[in-house]
């Protein structure tokens, strides 16, 4: 440990054990603009539509639309309205607080492929027993009410179970591939034209 003094710095013999976990809450407010790309989605959320992006260099529909294409890094701008249902393809049960979570544990967050997309977004599943979610698992939107609507994703409360039976997670990736091709070349014969 140092300290400084009048003379310059001076070493202190300090025996302490060390502490390995403090809380320390920052909060910070601050305003941001919205880019090109998730302007469209907050209106469209606003509306109550789940907007995604076509990648034209995979044929890959992303939601959440960032605006470029995780794999080929060039830009993307053509909207595609996706289903508010979608498939469980990863999830995991939280059973700890969260400080400043106004969640109660234990509750379960999965990675839900939506319908008509090619990546999955995370959100909460809920009216269900924490032991019934399972990979595969259909599950649909609960908004809320459309008065409290605003430009968010949190107009979506949750997901819930549909009801449907589980889906086979290897033929639905390979689906998913299938109709990405073929939107990819779809899109490259109409930039032929």
């Amino acid at each position: 440990w140092f300290r400084f003094g009048d003379g310059g710095v001076v070493i202190v013999d300090i025996d302490l054990d060390p502490i390995e976990q403090f809380d320390a809450p920052i909060y910070h407010r601050y305003h941001a603009t919205s880019s090109r790309a998730i302007t469209p989605f907050l209106h469209a959320m606003k509306r109550g539509e789940i907007l995604g992006h076509l990648s034209t260099a995979t044929g890959k529909v992303l939601f959440p639309p960032l605006g470029a294409c995780p794999e080929s890094g060039e830009a993307t701008h053509i909207p595609v309205i996706l289903s508010d249902t979608g498939t469980v393809i990863g999830f995991t049960t939280v059973h700890l607080p969260i400080p400043g979570s106004k969640l109660v544990p234990p509750f379960t967050v999965a990675n839900i492929l939506l319908d008509g997309a090619d990546q999955a977004c995370s959100h909460l599943i809920s009216e269900c027993d924490i032991d019934a979610v399972a990979i595969g698992m259909r599950v649909v939107a609960v908004w809320r009410p459309a008065e409290v609507w605003n430009n968010s994703l949190e107009n979506i409360e949750y997901f819930k179970p549909s009801g449907e039976s589980l889906v086979d997670i290897d033929a639905l990736q390979q689906q998913c591939l299938a109709k990405a091709e073929q939107r990819k070349e779809a899109a490259k014969g109409g930039q032929d034209a």
